[in-house]
């Protein structure tokens, strides 16, 4: 409820003429900003009561006992509240120092509520899938480049912290950001593991040998503690991991936490792990590499590798192949490219305030084909175009964050169809 009581104060949608408990006359000029954090529900409000011109916060709750019941009349972050919006009024509030605060009892149309209940309560995971033809054309548009904003927003956080914590060494988080990406979706989590417990520094030290990079993605993945392999390349590694480990004092990850169950043997872990080892064994700074890339070609060319010969065979330690070069298909490129490539430049240009890296990063999105999952399948069915991949990783951002997460009063689309119902 207090979420629908959200969506109509954003949107207005309250009784015209307002007036507090007592009587005086409110004018809403800014509804405020939403705050997703601790403290009051909107902030920078402006609003008149009275004569009075007050600019400060509101806080929103089906009934004013509520705010006692949350505690906030001792919690000094609640005093900037300059209105306080409910349904029921059934008592006064009041700031830390015992002043009474304005309180508005707002109504609103009854089918706004029925409307609500159509999108959150249908157990389908776009709920309003077979609404979109209705919603014009140039709404959805500029809907969707806010999304892909957000998108590059959230990633770009992702990278600061990584930087934060690894003392802005770009070659490191580009390292655990590719690593990551390499697990391809199913082992996205273990791949970061494995980066993070094998430090980048120490793959450059061993980079005078194929053997030994490879021994310490695979070691380091647990997947050297069998023993009854009998392969020579296999006991290579391990002999060569276990010298690497003590070397560097290295504690080697479970195997368990790599899939390979409905994976596409082109996905396995393994072989992920054979193109990774390629990768940093032709580039030592790829990520100044990547930088100084002029084309998409050009950094597609950075990780076209073939790995080790062994891998023409093998997808897998246990499993022989009929003999051909791995290398990564287009697909995969551009999936690294949309998900390691695209956020590094974006972070980097707004980092060292080179907006020059911010345009390469949605050149590099416009040239490249949507992605094919059943996100972009979903709304392309339903008449959604979908051009190319600024346009497939904004439909991901608005299922992820808004379908899934039942915010269909913060979507935009969402926000049409309910005056539409």
């Amino acid at each position: 409820m207090e979420q629908l009581l959200h969506y109509v104060w954003i949107f207005k949608l309250y009784q015209p003429h307002l007036t507090t408990t007592t009587g005086e006359q409110v004018t809403v000029i800014d509804a405020g900003i939403r705050n997703s954090n601790a403290g009051p529900d909107f902030f920078n409000a402006k609003i008149r009561i009275g004569a009075t011109l007050w600019a400060g916060s509101i806080e929103i709750h089906t009934r004013s006992s509520d705010w006692k019941t949350h505690k906030h009349h001792t919690d000094k972050a609640y005093d900037s509240v300059i209105l306080h919006v409910v349904t029921d009024a059934d008592t006064e509030v009041y700031r830390t120092n015992g002043v009474v605060i304005p309180q508005l009892e707002i109504t609103y149309p009854d089918n706004i509520e029925a409307r609500l209940e159509y999108l959150l309560r249908r157990d389908i995971a776009i709920p309003c899938l077979a609404r979109l033809p209705e919603i014009e054309p140039l709404h959805i548009t500029s809907w969707m480049e806010a999304l892909l904003s957000e998108r590059l927003e959230r990633k770009m956080q992702d990278i600061l912290k990584l930087l934060e914590f690894y003392k802005q060494d770009w070659n490191e988080v580009f390292y655990i950001l590719l690593s990551r990406n390499f697990g391809f979706g199913v082992n996205s989590d273990a791949f970061e593991r494995l980066a993070r417990s094998l430090p980048f520094r120490i793959i450059r030290k061993q980079r005078i040998s194929i053997t030994q990079v490879e021994s310490l993605l695979f070691g380091q993945a647990g997947m050297l503690e069998e023993t009854d392999i009998d392969c020579y390349h296999y006991k290579l590694l391990r002999r060569e991991y276990q010298f690497l480990r003590h070397k560097y004092q290295l504690t080697p990850l479970d195997e368990s936490l790599f899939k390979n169950l409905r994976i596409r043997p082109n996905y396995f872990p393994h072989l992920k792990l054979a193109q990774l080892a390629a990768i940093w064994m032709q580039h030592d700074t790829l990520f100044s590499v990547m930088l100084e890339a002029g084309t998409p070609r050009e950094l597609k060319n950075c990780f076209r590798v073939l790995p080790s010969d062994y891998w023409e065979t093998h997808y897998h330690f246990r499993h022989v192949s009929p003999k051909q070069e791995k290398p990564l298909g287009e697909n995969a490129l551009n999936i690294v490219l949309i998900n390691t490539v695209v956020p590094l430049f974006f972070a980097y240009g707004v980092v060292n305030n080179r907006p020059e890296y911010n345009e390469r990063a949605l050149r590099l999105l416009e040239s490249i084909p949507a992605e094919r999952n059943h996100i972009v399948s979903a709304f392309a069915t339903a008449g959604i175009r979908v051009n190319n991949a600024c346009d497939s990783q904004a439909l991901i951002q608005l299922k992820r964050c808004y379908c899934e997460a039942k915010k269909c009063m913060y979507c935009r689309i969402g926000f049409r169809l309910l005056k539409q119902l």
